[in-house]
């Protein structure tokens, strides 16, 4: 089934990811497709494909995550 990704609507492309999630080259055009579509000036996270060691890179980002959002603790 090949598809015309670029005429998709966003809701259509993420269906479409969400059927073809376990065919790794459908699912990366399709999702290649969605990400070019996001805002440029929208915060950004790092694609794990685009990693060079994504499972260290991955925890990294996590773990900042984390410290910024736990609450502070005072001794009162």
């Amino acid at each position: 089934m090949n598809q015309n990704l670029d005429q998709m609507t966003n809701s259509e492309l993420k269906q479409y990811l969400s059927d073809h999630r376990n065919e790794e080259e459908t699912f990366r055009s399709a999702l290649q497709v969605l990400m070019s579509r996001r805002d440029p000036n929208s915060r950004r996270q790092p694609y794990p494909f685009d990693l060079v060691d994504p499972e260290r890179e991955v925890k990294e980002i996590l773990a900042k995550k984390v410290a910024t959002s736990e609450p502070k603790v005072t001794d009162d």
